[in-house]
């Protein structure tokens, strides 16, 4: 899985891009619930829900409370997995919204499944995902 700018970008992380293992550390520490609000806007600009299909409602304002406010583990590495596909998405396709069109929406090679349902739900999910977009950058069909 590719770890650019466009990650550390679309995660409100800014610059300059951390060391991959700051990251790592950081993915374990558990990262600032306003990488979630980051990442949610920059996808769903639109949708001020989207977060909760990242985390739950419930347990992101459990997450608010703590201090300082963090994710868990998994729900970071689910966020810098999003990123990841979604930065390549908009690589791929030219800009966000023609990625937003292609994550959200139902895809063939994904047996009718949307990228960004495969995306959050597993990294094998991602790593299909990130085929096909491989495969779209480089004129082959997955």
């Amino acid at each position: 899985m590719a770890y650019d700018s466009a990650t550390t970008e679309a995660l409100g992380l800014g610059h300059p891009l951390p060391a991959p293992m700051s990251l790592v550390d950081q993915i374990a520490d558990g990262l600032p619930v306003r990488v979630l609000e980051s990442l949610s806007r920059r996808i769903a600009p639109r949708d001020a829900g989207f977060k909760y299909q990242l985390v739950a409602k419930a347990t992101l304002a459990r997450r608010k409370e703590a201090r300082p406010p963090r994710l868990s583990a998994d729900e970071s590495e689910r966020l810098v997995r999003l990123a990841n596909v979604w930065g390549m998405a908009e690589r791929v396709w030219g800009g966000a919204e023609a990625a937003r069109r292609f994550m959200f929406e139902p895809h063939a090679l994904l047996d009718g499944r949307s990228p960004l349902d495969l995306t959050v739900k597993s990294e094998m999910g991602a790593r299909v995902v990130e085929d096909v977009l491989g495969g779209l950058a480089y004129g082959s069909a997955v």
